[in-house]
């Protein structure tokens, strides 16, 4: 399939918001533009689009997770995007109604990124807001020469099968600590609700 030839840069409050420059919050903003372009979706408002990222804990390219969330809406707050803790640089976009989409980034790409003066720093420990400004912004700069093509490897998946949690405004308080719970995630002693902390169950 034929993407769009570039995408845009995050505007600067993007920036200021993910708290450092670096190349992976522009590759996962413009996957998210990339994915509703293909879904033939706007920007979620409310609580439709969902997006199932493959990242994980402990591997530096996680920053992917809030460009996607900055260019898609699809938010951490609004339970629209999780983890499958894979350990991929890969994400689904699901959308009710339409085929969902899956963007990963190519090995190709990320054996050419890899030569960027940007990941000898990283290798060495040094946090991204400690690299030089430069040695950044040409590490972002390389990837806005390449297409969406040359980055993304997209996969139809129309099997994929997807239902989001079923939202609910009840809740009760809990027996021991008096805090309120969401029904869901009661747990319940000699009929009594509970917390999970205060209830002896792990989840």
């Amino acid at each position: 399939m034929q993407m769009n030839q570039h995408r845009g840069v995050p505007p600067e409050w993007a920036f200021e918001f993910h708290g450092h420059r670096c190349p992976f919050m522009p590759l996962g903003f413009r996957m998210g533009q990339a994915a509703m372009a293909e879904l033939g979706v706007g920007r979620e408002q409310d609580h439709t689009l969902h997006v199932i990222a493959e990242l994980g804990e402990g591997h530096p390219q996680t920053c992917l997770m809030d460009g996607i969330q900055i260019a898609t809406g699809a938010t951490f707050g609004k339970t629209l995007i999780e983890k499958t803790h894979w350990g991929k640089l890969a994400a689904t976009f699901w959308y009710p109604g339409k085929t969902a989409v899956r963007f990963a980034l190519k090995a190709d790409f990320l054996n050419r990124f890899g030569g960027q003066e940007f990941f000898a720093y990283r290798k060495r420990g040094i946090e991204p807001s400690a690299i030089p400004a430069e040695v950044t912004q040409a590490a972002i700069d390389w990837t806005l020469f390449l297409s969406d093509d040359e980055i993304y490897l997209v996969t139809q998946r129309p099997d994929f099968a997807y239902t989001p949690p079923q939202g609910s405004f009840n809740r009760s308080a809990c027996t021991a600590c008096g805090e309120y719970v969401f029904e869901r995630y009661l747990r319940f002693r000699d009929g009594k609700p509970y917390c999970i902390p205060c209830s002896g169950y792990k989840g």
